[in-house]
């Protein structure tokens, strides 16, 4: 059985760098672990791939490509150290969302028993885990055993996979046992699964399989065999993480700075002192817009975040708020000003819809003649943006996937 096991692993890899080169290469890193009895299909602690033999031989072919794909992808993507305090069974469900529908795009044949959902497609697991109900009761195909489930919100452990009253799929018996695999396989003696990773092993692989997928991608571009759904994913995957929180103090700070004047000091007020102009500080209180995407599209609870993150800096900055709000249309009541001394409040409750569009904010503040440091647009991103930028600068606070065409744009996750 364990041979056979390895001989369909071996050719199924073997396809898989041939047909798809970028994700076989990322599965080539992982040492193939035939695993013991707690092991229900495959999976990766992010160092081996360990699988049931019995259950590797229910699957054809082509399954086997998504099932080593799909164990690959976890890694690269750094699925391992990116939960934080999240629940770990959500998380483990989310992951698999994001990955599931990408390897279907790209050909490949999913086992029975996948979760796939195309309402994720394109979505990362931090955007699919608050859409999750914490009622949900799938259950991942693989383990995901580079966690250790406490079994509560804010715990930082997880694997929920190793609960004794999950069944094992079809043709996965309870009573497999390990055993030595050939070709190059290496046996899990034990009969355990490994241990969880300790937070400094999840620092250390994540920034080796970053490494991985930078090599497997340009090796799969040189080949001319990187689809442009895997290159958007490397580069999202590779980009500088930056917080939209130290983005915003920035640009606020940037705004709101006290700063030296060289200017010759009046006379009449006693400033003078002979021939010599000392430097002189003078305070500027940042003027700041801020528009706020009210089409139903953003969800009460993050405009509440948004406005208690503009508040925490405000109290070290004196930053003056002009707060706009629009859908399709700008809020007829707007804008609303906030002092420096002020604490920013939402005016009231904004109801969606109507549709999205940017172009009333901008027009606004030209017919306005207004000279702002700064616009913080805060919006999914889903409209048509004005075809020239403004003069001043515009920090696009994006939840979603869309792009900008100017600008800075901030992943708000």
């Amino acid at each position: 059985m364990s041979e056979s096991a390895a001989g369909k692993l071996a050719a199924a890899r073997t396809k898989l760098i041939l047909d798809k080169p970028f994700l076989g290469a990322l599965v080539l890193r992982l040492p193939l672990v035939a695993a013991g009895a707690w092991c229900r299909s495959t999976g990766t602690d992010a160092k081996k791939l360990y699988y049931n033999p019995r259950w590797i031989d229910s699957l054809s072919t082509a399954e086997l490509q998504f099932a080593l794909a799909h164990e690959a992808l976890h890694c690269a993507l750094g699925h391992f150290a990116r939960r934080g305090h999240r629940v770990q069974r959500k998380w483990d469900l989310a992951c698999d969302f994001a990955i599931n529908p990408l390897l279907i795009d790209e050909g490949l044949t999913p086992p029975a028993g996948s979760q796939v959902l195309s309402l994720y497609r394109g979505m990362a697991a931090e955007e699919i885990y608050p859409c999750l109900d914490d009622s949900l009761d799938n259950e991942t195909l693989d383990d995901h055993v580079w966690d250790e489930d406490q079994g509560s919100e804010g715990d930082q452990g997880g694997d929920a996979n190793q609960d004794c009253g999950t069944p094992p799929p079809p043709g996965v018996g309870a009573g497999d046992t390990p055993q030595e695999s050939p070709a190059g396989n290496a046996a899990d003696q034990s009969g355990e699964a490994p241990p969880p990773l300790s937070a400094r092993e999840k620092d250390q692989l994540r920034q080796q399989w970053q490494r991985h997928l930078a090599g497997a991608a340009q090796r799969a571009r040189e080949a001319g065999k990187l689809s442009g759904n895997l290159a958007r994913l490397v580069e999202s995957a590779l980009a500088p993480q930056v917080s939209w929180r130290a983005a915003l103090a920035q640009y606020l700070s940037q705004a709101a700075r006290d700063d030296y004047s060289w200017l010759r000091p009046s006379r009449r007020t006693g400033e003078s002192s002979g021939d010599v102009i000392w430097p002189s500080l003078r305070s500027h209180a940042g003027d700041i817009f801020v528009a706020l995407d009210t089409s139903g599209s953003i969800a009460d609870a993050d405009l509440a975040q948004f406005v208690g993150e503009l508040n925490a800096i405000k109290g070290t900055l004196p930053v003056r708020i002009t707060l706009l709000a629009c859908d399709a249309a700008l809020a007829p009541d707007a804008p609303w000003v906030c002092e420096p001394w002020q604490e920013l409040r939402l005016p009231r409750q904004f109801e969606g819809g109507g549709g999205t569009a940017f172009a009333p904010v901008f027009e606004w503040i030209a017919r306005e003649a207004a000279h702002p440091d700064a616009l913080v647009y805060f919006t999914d991103g889903e409209a048509e943006f004005p075809k020239l930028a403004p003069h001043y600068p515009v920090l696009w606070l994006i939840k979603g996937k869309a792009p900008v065409p100017w600008g800075r744009r901030i992943q708000l996750n």
